[in-house]
């Protein structure tokens, strides 16, 4: 498994845990937003010194009482195809895990519910379910259908799972979200409305220009679509 980053300790990336978040390198979209541009660019992945499996594994025994969960993230943790043996190494110590994932892998995504390899699962909706809007939000041509079945799965209630999209000035209106609120919505889905942030490095530069939008418009639509939703929030 070819891991970017570790980051050692955490309370915000799996609410209620205390975690480590491990940063696999990799990712089928080109999102222009994307915070880490250095485990999605194959030019940027190759200066990545990164950490060893083994590493890895070491920290996690090491911290056996003190962590409760493992957040697996990337870049897009579902384009390896190692994934499910990693995930029952780290389970085998003990740990919850809590995937990130774009949705693009349903088939991966059901085999992990099934076989209860994962505990939570947080899916990322880019743009509402129309092919100029999401190829546009991802950067690249994406089968729908896929990003479908993973809502369609994760609605099931077999795992605890959240949707949440990030609102980038340019790329989305509040419509959009609106429509994104009417796909997804259900009586227990949780979705979390991410302001854009440019002070990070991002995918495509040229976004830093770019004046979020203000909190009080996204409580805006947080106030509108709040009734489709067990909860909605702005994180």
């Amino acid at each position: 498994m070819k891991i970017g980053g570790l980051q050692k300790t955490t309370l915000i990336d799996y609410l209620g845990k205390i975690s480590s978040t491990v940063f696999l390198i990799g990712c089928n979209f080109r999102c222009p937003f994307c915070y880490s541009p250095e485990l999605v660019l194959p030019e940027k992945i190759k200066k990545q010194i990164g950490i060893s499996e083994k590493d890895f594994f070491t920290f996690l025994k090491e911290k056996k009482g003190l962590l409760e969960a493992v957040t697996i993230c990337g870049g897009e943790p579902t384009t390896n195809k190692d994934l499910p043996d990693f995930i029952k190494k780290i389970k085998k110590l003990g740990y919850l895990v809590k995937i990130d994932t774009n949705g693009s892998n349903p088939l991966m995504l059901k085999d992990l519910i099934k076989k209860k390899l994962i505990d939570y699962v947080a899916m990322d909706i880019k743009a509402p379910i129309e092919n100029q809007k999401y190829d546009r939000a991802t950067g690249v041509k994406v089968n729908l259908k896929n990003i479908e079945e993973s809502v369609r799965i994760l609605k099931q209630n077999k795992v605890d799972f959240e949707f949440r999209s990030t609102i980038v000035p340019g790329i989305h209106t509040k419509e959009d979200v609106i429509k994104i609120a009417k796909w997804i919505e259900g009586p227990k889905v949780k979705f979390y409305l991410q302001n854009f942030n440019t002070t990070k490095p991002l995918l495509d530069p040229s976004l830093q220009k770019i004046k979020p939008y203000s909190k009080e418009y996204l409580l805006e639509i947080q106030k509108e679509i709040s009734s489709f939703f067990e909860f909605c929030k702005i994180r």
